[in-house]
């Protein structure tokens, strides 16, 4: 590799790497609030807090990292141009397609790395994520329910206490829960019950067995008693997994034997990832071309409306394929192709610039 070749990409993995980690520590911080919001509904035990947060951002990490890509190396090119060495490297006889090179070689590693993610890791932590919430929604250990101690349910106004627990955290003892729902309490009491899924869907129950029932308003005489045999006890819902969540969690050598909408709107989704860092980081190349001295972001704000535009596309074409508005094998190209044609098109022209008109 020439020397300009090595500084060039040197130039441009320092502006990958400081684009990247700005934009990671900001999916971070809203991968984080997420986890907490859910967390405080009940939807997600807070033990697992570490795990999903790493989970999910990698899951993160395929659309991240296009942009990324594409933020370096508009800011590489654009200080070059800024800063007059593009002049400098044109009248020693480096035109625009050698200078090409550099960005050639990181974004195709870059692409390389965005597919395995995308096609494989991506997957794979959804459905480690999923598998780990629902065993965890079977166990009141990891719920945060304790033996001796009351607990009070996040996301509604109740307080447990349990007697007694198996090791397992299936089945309890000695229940005990306060509940208030505006003026009226309900108290239920139970000599033992279990954890239980609903069949149908994912609703959590708690099974009592051999308890009694009290629901009333303090400072009224009208309290109802009930004595029961068994009752079921709803506890706050899982983490939902319907919808799209399915198709996410599929490998992708399933998802291209299955024929549905879904499936292949999944399909082209994750294909995306990788052939929008390659477009975007042949289209970078002649946005950064700038005066000598002129604002080094001034082009920044025109790239990223078009990055807004490329993703927001991107993701009705999704949307539109799953709900069968949009043809299967038309897929996202549609998309792509446009960009791609106008990064090569803005290519040729920054190699073949119009010659000056003379009077």
């Amino acid at each position: 590799m020439r020397l300009i070749d090595r500084y060039l990409l040197r130039e441009l993995a320092s502006g990958f790497a400081a684009a990247g980690v700005v934009l990671v520590l900001t999916s971070a911080t809203g991968v984080l609030a997420d986890l907490l919001r859910r967390i405080a509904l009940g939807k997600i035990p807070a033990s697992l807090l570490l795990s999903q947060f790493g989970l999910r951002l990698v899951d993160a990490l395929p659309t991240v990292m296009p942009l990324a890509l594409f933020i370096g190396t508009l800011l590489c090119y654009a200080r070059l141009y800024r800063d007059g060495e593009m002049a400098v490297l044109a009248a020693a006889g480096l035109g625009p397609r050698q200078l090409l090179r550099p960005a050639l070689v990181l974004g195709g590693a870059t692409t390389a790395v965005v597919a395995g993610l995308s096609l494989w890791a991506a997957p794979a932590a959804v459905a480690t994520s999923r598998q780990m919430i629902e065993e965890a929604n079977r166990s009141l250990l990891v719920a945060g329910l304790e033996p001796g101690r009351f607990v009070e349910l996040p996301g509604r106004q109740s307080v447990v206490y349990l007697g007694g627990m198996s090791t397992d955290g299936s089945r309890f003892e000695r229940l005990f829960v306060h509940s208030r729902r505006g003026d009226r309490i309900d108290l239920v009491t139970a000599r033992r019950g279990a954890l239980f899924t609903e069949s149908v869907g994912e609703e959590r129950f708690l099974r009592l067995e051999e308890g009694f029932r009290i629901e009333g308003v303090p400072g009224r005489n009208d309290f109802r008693v009930m004595r029961f045999a068994r009752n079921d006890l709803r506890v706050p819902g899982a983490e939902p997994g319907g919808g799209r969540e399915m198709e996410r969690r599929l490998p992708t050598l399933d998802l291209l034997r299955e024929a549905g909408p879904g499936h292949r709107a999944e399909l082209h989704w994750r294909l995306a990832a990788p052939i929008a860092t390659l477009a975007l980081c042949l289209l970078a190349v002649p946005l950064a071309r700038s005066p000598p001295r002129a604002s080094r972001y001034g082009g920044l704000l025109l790239a990223l409306l078009s990055y807004l535009v490329y993703l927001n596309l991107l993701v009705l074409g999704r949307s539109w394929i799953a709900s069968g508005d949009l043809p299967v094998g038309l897929g996202l190209w549609w998309v792509h192709a446009p960009v791609l044609a106008m990064a090569g098109y803005l290519l040729w022209r920054h190699d073949h610039p119009r010659p000056r008109r003379t009077r």
